[in-house]
């Protein structure tokens, strides 16, 4: 079936027609491996198949690449801040805002509420009490907004690399009709392609070669060492926006801060998805790897891609599939194949020598 996307602002219609609009935006609308032989038969699409001249992409600072990603990401966020980029809607993520420029134009997905979410990750809203979130690259609060929602007792620490969106995902958060955030949203400053989690994040009994930062927010208790690991950790649209070669990295400090047995959520552009396809042979800087205009990159993964990464870093995989998704963009009639990736993974909890006994590791 297809979905027809919202072309612009005013009321968004009934109840009923949002729960409808979630309920078809995630269902199976085409079969990826049609898509596949679609787009590998067409020679207009010829370059995005051909391998890339050495082993990655330019690396941060060169003259192919003049600034680390990090900094192209917050110099977005600095210059969409106060824009309709990061409007806030109940309407399940189905308005698209464009960009006029080649991987942009369909952050449909990445910046309203994301309540589709809770669908394709159930244990998010039925998680136990006190449960403990870390979302990995928060943005807006897109994310944040519907777990929040979804459970009185989750409690979600959120980071990012820019100060601008943090702001704005706090501003988002607390003025979002039906959600009390009083000591259950923690946003804090980091970048996970290049920084190491604070400390105060997971006890210092975690093995970990990460060398710790020696910080102490002030909502943990004097004697609270840490908030004693993550539940879950989501990586929702994020790892894409960091280079091939730092993602290894950053998935294993994700996976250092979740507790074992505890759950990594994944969500992120799939190989063949339209904003792909879009990008020209200029921008690419490596192998499904593309660096639009402004330095921000962006990623597009196979399944086999993504499970070797998660794989690598010690997690058991629990599911792993493309969605999917036809669209229709109302206001232009335009239609759109979307693809994305959906990885659940859990952390083992055989062969640890994690204990969390002697710390106070109850949610502040």
């Amino acid at each position: 079936m297809e979905v027809q996307e919202a072309g612009g602002g005013g009321e968004l219609g009934s109840r009923a027609g949002k729960e409808q609009a979630e309920a078809e935006y995630h269902s199976r609308d085409f079969e990826w491996e049609d898509l596949r032989a679609e787009v590998e038969a067409d020679p207009a699409f010829s370059y995005h198949l051909s391998p890339f001249p050495g082993q990655a992409a330019a690396a941060p600072g060169t003259a192919s690449s003049p600034q680390h990603p990090s900094e192209a990401w917050r110099c977005f966020h600095r210059r969409h801040a106060s824009g309709k980029f990061f409007k806030h809607s109940g309407y399940a993520a189905l308005t698209i805002l464009s960009i006029d420029q080649p991987g942009y134009g369909l952050f449909d997905a990445t910046m309203l509420e994301r309540r589709y979410l809770l669908k394709e990750f159930p244990e998010l809203p039925n998680s136990k009490e006190c449960a403990k979130i870390l979302e990995v690259g928060c943005g807006n609060g897109s994310t944040a907004v519907s777990i929040l929602r979804s459970n009185e007792s989750i409690s979600v620490f959120a980071c990012d690399c820019s100060k601008d969106t943090l702001e704005k995902a706090n501003e988002i958060i607390s003025n979002t009709k039906g959600i009390d955030v009083k000591d259950r949203f923690r946003p804090f400053l980091m970048d996970v392609s290049k920084e190491n989690f604070p400390d105060w994040l997971f006890c210092k009994a975690y093995p970990s070669h990460h060398k710790l930062r020696k910080e102490h927010p002030v909502f943990l208790r004097e004697n609270q060492c840490c908030v004693g690991g993550m539940d879950f950790v989501t990586m929702i649209f994020t790892l894409s926006a960091i280079p091939f070669t730092l993602m290894p990295t950053a998935i294993e400090q994700c996976v250092s801060v979740l507790k074992p047995g505890g759950l990594l959520l994944f969500r992120d552009y799939g190989l063949y998805d339209m904003t792909m396809l879009r990008f020209l042979p200029h921008q690419r800087v490596g192998f499904r790897e593309y660096m639009r205009s402004d330095g921000t990159l962006s990623y597009f993964f196979t399944l086999d891609t993504v499970r070797e990464l998660f794989l690598a870093a010690g997690l058991i995989e629990l599911e792993l599939e493309y969605c999917c998704v036809k669209s229709v963009n109302r206001k232009n009639g335009k239609k759109m194949q979307r693809v994305w990736v959906h990885g659940k993974f859990k952390k083992k909890k055989k062969n640890t020598k994690l204990t969390l006994i002697n710390c106070s590791n109850k949610a502040p």
